[in-house]
């Protein structure tokens, strides 16, 4: 089992982007989907949840501008990250919790200029 995170890149404030965070194998049902970050010099800090319900939780900082999503058939998850700031800058991870076990992408790089 992999999940592989994808679609960082260098966006200009203001702008948008959405990062990807596909499971390969036999993963099993997947209750929560989370993305955490880690700024550079920072330690990591969760961004946003998503349960199995649909429930989402979304860390103060980026409430009202990113939103976590996914796709149940292709085991993926998205972060649609809107009105990006350059304090967004950070190291992207992705992680699947399936109750007996945490899969850990291998995180992807947003740089937000400024």
């Amino acid at each position: 089992v992999q999940l592989q995170a994808s679609g960082g890149g260098l966006v200009q404030a203001g702008g948008s982007l959405r990062i990807t965070c596909a499971a390969s194998g036999n993963i099993g049902s997947i209750k929560v989907w989370g993305w955490y970050r880690q700024p550079p010099g920072k330690q990591r800090e969760l961004v946003a949840t998503l349960t199995d319900n649909d429930s989402t939780n979304y860390d103060d900082s980026v409430q009202g501008r990113f939103t976590i999503t996914r796709d149940i058939a292709k085991k993926t998850a998205y972060l649609q990250m809107n009105s990006l700031k350059p304090e967004d800058t950070a190291v992207y991870y992705c992680y699947a919790d399936v109750i007996w076990k945490v899969y850990w992408g291998q995180g992807t790089l947003v740089t937000v200029s400024s």
